[in-house]
């Protein structure tokens, strides 16, 4: 009797994004606007570095993708970094049209080599600290998800101060199927919460949205089927010319028609009404992050290191 294939697990890398607020310090630092996931701030290696290294304490190099844009090729810093990188495992968008479009094109591949993968998201801008106890939380993940494959667990850190600047997830009950694994439900998201509003958001459990998600890849795109059914019909097209002549072509043609769409404002945020039992939060507590959002944000890091 066949039984169902072991799921594997796989990591994506979110590298695509410009990192438009840092302009300007990167162009005093260097004189240039590399993206500020390829630069160096707290010693050697650079935020994407950093983020592959984290990643291969679970996953295997060969089945960690990243996704970087094709713009990003004219610095000699990326082109180096990314040729460290398993052959076929870095995806080079033609733009970048923000994380929904970001998450699919990388995802596409993933499930079209690993198909009954598991799958976390990991954006490349991040610098944690404890990388090893962070590392734990996602292993976690993997497990619940694993355990449970209607789920997409997000990561939401416990708070080290009143953060405006950030994401909030207001967790709900702990789940009862999974209460081993100390899941709660999501109540709502704040996004970038008003100053006076964000001492009552941590009263009430906020915890900072890292955007890191761990999801079994067919149970993500059959959701993204029903909640974004426009974008998914032109990947869709971009799946069936994968690994053919005609996929350089139509991956450029889908990205020239399509608009830029938020995977936390598109489908995160709408998922409670299409799948209210699908979403869970997984709080890690006494690890510091930050998400290098600001020129102050990393002086205070690279001090406080």
């Amino acid at each position: 009797m066949r039984t169902r294939e072991t799921p594997v697990r796989c990591g994506l890398v979110l590298a695509g994004g410009e990192g438009v607020r840092l302009r300007p310090y990167i162009h005093r630092l260097r004189g240039d606007y590399l993206p500020k996931q390829y630069m160096n701030f707290t010693d050697a290696h650079s935020l994407l570095d950093h983020t592959l290294h984290r990643c291969e304490r679970l996953i295997p190099s060969e089945r960690i993708f990243t996704v970087a844009s094709q713009s990003h090729m004219d610095y000699d810093e990326v082109q180096w970094q990314l040729s460290q990188r398993p052959k076929d495992t870095v995806i080079l968008q033609p733009e970048n049209k923000e994380t929904g479009p970001g998450i699919l094109l990388p995802l596409l591949h993933i499930y079209k080599r690993f198909p009954e993968s598991i799958v976390t998201v990991f954006p490349s801008d991040h610098f944690i600290k404890e990388e090893a106890l962070f590392m734990g939380y996602v292993d976690l993940a993997f497990r619940a998800v694993s355990k449970h494959p209607n789920l997409l667990v997000l990561l939401g850190l416990e708070p080290q101060g009143p953060e405006a600047d950030y994401g909030y997830i207001l967790p709900g009950e702990r789940m009862d199927a999974p209460a081993d694994f100390g899941l709660r439900r999501v109540r709502r998201f704040v996004e970038k919460p008003n100053t006076r509003d964000v001492p009552e958001l941590i009263r009430s459990g906020g915890l900072w949205n890292s955007f890191v998600m761990t999801f079994q890849t067919k149970t993500i795109l059959r959701l993204i089927r029903e909640i974004l059914p426009e974008l998914f019909t032109r990947f869709n097209r971009i799946l069936a010319a994968l690994g053919t002549a005609d996929e350089e072509e139509e991956v450029s043609a889908v990205y020239s028609e399509m608009k830029p769409e938020n995977f936390s404002t598109a489908f995160l945020q709408r998922l409670p009404v299409y799948a209210p039992t699908s979403l869970a939060v997984l709080p890690v507590l006494n690890v510091f992050w930050s998400d290098f959002g600001s020129e102050q944000r990393i002086l205070s890091t690279v001090q406080r290191v």
